[in-house]
């Protein structure tokens, strides 16, 4: 789809469920965060639903449950679902209570105009949905399992049934688009980016003084593998025989925290590497706004939220160049470094602590307000919806 085939997206606002296949919840509180803020951006031009499956339990007396609720001012229907004990079977009462948690929206009078699923694995019940019912189906893919190789089997039959049947499917980036071609997909694709809340992630009112002088790097991340901590902490290493004006935050937990802070120790790194675990949102606006540059060690990425975030707070960034982060980082707002290469990292790093200053704070942020804001990403998803009504 051609950005010419958006043009014109005035008119009375629209109908649009979403269905989620991540969502923050109770268990979970950050999964699926980048999905919420597509719904968010949603509802600033139209009247939005999200309708999320939070899994099979054994434990629940009916096949399944809805929970509904107005969460941040959007009405989320949050489904459960009875695990069958009979193999392989499970998935059809999926399907089947997504059926009936549709049915009870169209019963109460909100029959969508566009049905915008997020995940292939969403995608499916949202093309049968849209089949039935005559409603076109946007796709938005986040998942990192694609360029990992991890789409397989059953899987990637979902994913080529749901991307092939939708009106438009739109990856977070135009690298992810390009695994997914790999798979031998075809369909309509068209990029939309993740979002940034800039009322939140925004330039601080005033540089705070530090007692210690020394210079502040963050990096915020579920600490996993694919996010290659340890190939920063060996640059730091590295970088701590040549110079010492610097510390490094570490926001974010994760199975390999341990393992990661023994590293740390190992290394002797331990006086200058902070872990300071999960935060809320708010706190992670706080780290970003008042550190000097954001890093991003990234082996998989297919975008890099916390990349735009901080650079809405007016913040430098490096990372790696892979996937996403690609796209989002130019000269004019960071560096790239190659992915595993400590050394180059270590030699960014050391560059990057003598010229920080030179990037400017107000351009950084009014970079990412201009591309990420609910406002940007809002404005070309309704164009997008509109769009495809007319071609349906």
């Amino acid at each position: 789809m051609n950005e010419s085939d958006l043009k014109g997206s005035s008119g009375k606002r629209l109908k649009i469920l979403h269905i989620a296949g991540w969502y923050p919840s109770k268990k979970n509180p950050v999964a699926g965060i980048f999905v919420r803020e597509h719904v968010k951006a949603t509802a600033l031009y139209n009247d939005v639903v999200v309708l999320y499956s939070e899994g099979a339990e054994r434990e629940i007396r009916s096949l399944y449950q809805i929970e509904d609720n107005i969460e941040d001012g959007i009405r989320v229907l949050r489904l459960r679902y009875r695990k069958s004990p009979i193999p392989k079977t499970t998935y059809f009462i999926y399907l089947w209570a997504m059926f009936r948690a549709f049915a009870k929206l169209l019963r109460e009078g909100f029959r969508p105009d566009v049905i915008h699923a997020h995940i292939y694995s969403a995608g499916v019940p949202a093309v049968l949905l849209g089949m039935r019912y005559r409603i076109p189906v946007v796709i938005t893919e986040h998942s990192s399992a694609f360029p990992r190789g991890l789409i397989r089997g059953f899987e990637r039959v979902k994913a080529k049934f749901a991307f092939e049947r939708a009106a438009v499917v739109c990856p977070v980036s135009e690298d992810l688009r390009k695994h997914i071609e790999r798979l031998g997909i075809r369909a309509r694709f068209h990029v939309v980016p993740n979002v940034v809340d800039t009322s939140l992630f925004s330039p601080p009112a005033a540089r705070r003084t530090r007692e210690d002088g020394r210079k502040h790097l963050l990096v915020v991340a579920l600490l996993t593998p694919k996010k290659g901590i340890p190939y920063l902490l060996e640059a730091l290493a590295q970088l701590g025989e040549k110079r010492n004006d610097f510390v490094l935050d570490i926001v974010g937990d994760g199975p390999n925290r341990a393992e990661y802070e023994k590293l740390t120790h190992k290394l002797g790194l331990q006086e200058i590497v902070r872990f300071h675990g999960m935060k809320t949102k708010q706190e992670v606006a706080d780290f970003m706004k008042y550190c000097d540059i954001f890093v991003l060690p990234s082996l998989f990425e297919t975008f890099g939220v916390v990349l735009i975030e901080a650079m809405a707070c007016g913040k430098p960034l490096i990372a790696t160049d892979i996937g996403g982060p690609n796209e989002i980082v130019t000269d004019e707002v960071g560096r790239l470094v190659p992915p595993a290469d400590s050394e180059a990292l270590a030699r960014t790093l050391d560059y990057m602590l003598d010229h920080y200053r030179e990037y400017s704070s107000e351009a950084l942020a009014r970079y990412a307000q201009e591309r990420y804001s609910y406002q940007a990403v809002g404005k070309k998803l309704d164009q997008l919806y509109r769009s495809v009504l007319r071609q349906n």
